[in-house]
C-alpha cells in the first residue's frame, strides 16, 4: 500500500514548483492551506454523503478524492505519508480510550 502513497508523495512534490496554469495541485498549492482544508472539507462531505447512499463505487471513488486532497494537505505542510503511517503503526493495538488519554497528559 505504502508504494502508491510513495509515488503520490512524490508527483505532489515535484507539482510544488509547477505552473498553476497547468496542474490541477500547482493551483491549490498557489491558493494556498486554506483552499485546499476547503477542498479536504468538501470531499470529506461527499464521501459521508457516499457511504449514508450506500454504492460500493461511490464509496471508493469519493474516498480516493478524500485521500488524495489529504495527501495534498500534507504535502503542503511537508509530511511524508509515511510519517502519518508510522503513527498508526504506534497505535496499532492500542485501546482507542487509551490512545486518547494519553493525548492529554
Amino acid at each position: 500500500m505504502s508504494d502508491i502513497l510513495n509515488r503520490l508523495a512524490d508527483m505532489l512534490e515535484s507539482r510544488k514548483s509547477a505552473d498553476a496554469d497547468s496542474s490541477y495541485v500547482a493551483k491549490l498549492y498557489a491558493k494556498g492551506m486554506d483552499s485546499i482544508l476547503k477542498k479536504v472539507g468538501e470531499e470529506a462531505t461527499e464521501t459521508v454523503i457516499a457511504a449514508k447512499g450506500g454504492k460500493r463505487e461511490e464509496i471508493i471513488y469519493e474516498t480516493a478524492d478524500l485521500w488524495f486532497h489529504t495527501l495534498v494537505m500534507l504535502a503542503k505542510a511537508d509530511i511524508k505519508p509515511q510519517e502519518v503511517l508510522d503513527e498508526l503503526a504506534r497505535r496499532e493495538g492500542l485501546s482507542g480510550i487509551t490512545e486518547k488519554e494519553s493525548r492529554s497528559k
